[in-house]
């Protein structure tokens, strides 16, 4: 979530320099009662889809998404987690 933060605020602001930050949780204790295990998953799918096609769309700066990474990311979605993503690109 930070680096869609980042690179939005990098595609309105270059010039400025911009620190994205949030306290340091480990995946374990990020749940709640109110948000899922499967909840973060699909969110943090949804954000990682974005960060890849935004940059094409003039939302964000471009991201370099390491390939083992973006494979996590393709097995995340064939094992169901697609809540978040995008209908369309």
């Amino acid at each position: 979530m930070e680096r869609r933060t980042y690179a939005t605020i990098k595609v309105h602001w270059p010039n400025k320099k911009v620190i994205v930050t949030s306290p340091q949780i480990n995946f374990e204790d990020y749940p709640t009662k109110d948000i899922s295990k499967d909840d973060v998953i699909n969110i943090m799918v949804g954000d990682l889809q974005r960060i890849k096609i935004y940059p094409d769309k003039g939302f964000q700066i471009f991201q370099d998404i390491p390939t083992d990474i973006w494979e996590a990311y393709q097995e995340l979605v064939q094992l169901g987690y697609t809540k978040h993503l995008m209908k369309s690109t």
